[in-house]
């Protein structure tokens, strides 16, 4: 099988993940933070590297403000739900997925909440003036995602943070396309999410809320945290405030080693991501009746290309791919808002990673050829 849908999962993973995966469930008996045995200890040690790598990454000031999430959609809800109150407004782009639009939509349509979706510009870009002049007293949140997972777009998120943090409201990074391929420090977001299996390199089923110093969301599950367990009360300090319940040690054991190898590789897989998505993007567009939905060339992108075969239903596209042996993801892609402004009812996504390779593509692109003769 010819792997092409990094954009929801990484594969395959470094040997070192699966390793480390394996190794806790074989070597390591202890639950952190619940016993004072070398088993337990041991796994209180994984949990603080890696909170140490995913501070490293993302320029916080304490890796005790990595907070440990089932996965991207538990660390939006968790950011939405934890610091919104009654009366908000909150400000997202057009290109936002539905683990952000869903909790937002819920309480904007109880009548808690406002939710304003804010214009792009022809190319997709949205404007940070465009995010200052729609601030107004009652703004509490601006959510967005970092790089869409459509069109593989990224956005301008270090001005628009500016523009944001210049009327003190906080700025809440999807980053579920960018983690480990973009430098998500240098757009110094109040609060960041990320999933560990995407970019991150980590198992399914781990993902990481990141806190800027000024933030510390109600918890969103409360309940033993291994601290201060005499109180009846939610621990305050993090990273206990918001971690109840035992930790995915096995989940996390992997992410930690994924982190290791995107921090000592990361430019490297950027670039090469992006030399391959652009040999994609270059060969589908050779491809008669083929259009693509990525945006100006010119403009930064992840490694993500979206098309469609004109007069053919992407998810029968994406299963003639599939029987051709090539992995793609057809549809909506939990996306429903971007693909409403680009006109489509669905698309093919295609996105590489890095041991995705040139042959792999020039496959894809001979595929989708035939396909596209055959119909």
């Amino acid at each position: 099988m010819i792997y092409l849908d990094n954009a929801a999962t990484s594969f395959p993973k470094p040997p070192s993940v699966v390793k480390a995966v394996a190794g806790v469930m074989d070597k390591i008996g202890g639950n952190p933070g619940r016993a004072g045995h070398k088993g337990a200890l041991a796994g209180g040690r994984i949990l603080n590297r890696c909170r140490e790598l995913a501070a490293e990454y993302a320029g916080l000031s304490s890796p005790d403000h990595v907070i440990f999430c089932l996965n991207c959609t538990d660390a939006l809800n968790m950011a939405i739900r934890g610091t919104l109150r009654v009366g908000d407004e909150v400000l997202v782009s057009h290109a936002e997925h539905n683990a952000v639009m869903r909790p937002l939509m819920g309480y904007h349509d109880a009548g808690k909440i406002t939710v304003r979706i804010l214009p792009p510009d022809s190319r997709g870009l949205l404007s940070p003036d465009t995010v200052l002049s729609a601030i107004t007293p009652r703004t509490a949140l601006m959510v967005l995602s970092h790089a869409s997972n459509v069109t593989g777009l990224i956005q301008p998120a270090r001005d628009i943070a500016r523009a944001c943090h210049s009327q003190g409201v906080p700025l809440l990074l999807d980053a579920a396309q960018t983690a480990g391929t973009e430098d998500v420090a240098s757009v110094h977001a109040d609060m960041v999410a990320m999933p560990g299996h995407k970019g991150l390199l980590g198992p399914m089923g781990t993902g990481l809320l990141l806190l800027g110093d000024q933030m510390l969301p109600r918890p969103l599950r409360e309940g033993g945290t291994g601290s201060a367990s005499e109180s009846l009360r939610q621990p305050t300090m993090l990273p206990d405030r918001l971690e109840s319940g035992t930790a995915n040690l096995p989940g996390i054991a992997g992410l930690t080693q994924g982190l290791k190898f995107m921090l000592a590789h990361r430019a490297a897989i950027a670039e090469y991501e992006h030399i391959l998505s652009e040999q994609m993007r270059r060969g589908l567009e050779r491809v008669p009746g083929v259009t693509l939905y990525t945006g100006p060339a010119s403009l930064p992108h992840v490694g993500v290309v979206s098309f469609n075969i004109d007069g053919m239903d992407s998810g029968d596209v994406a299963d003639r791919l599939n029987r051709a042996g090539i992995a793609v993801r057809g549809g909506l892609h939990c996306a429903p808002s971007i693909h409403a402004w680009l006109g489509t009812t669905g698309a093919v996504r295609a996105s590489v990673g890095p041991f995705s390779t040139e042959a792999d593509v020039d496959a894809l692109v001979d595929a989708v050829r035939r396909i596209q003769r055959q119909q």
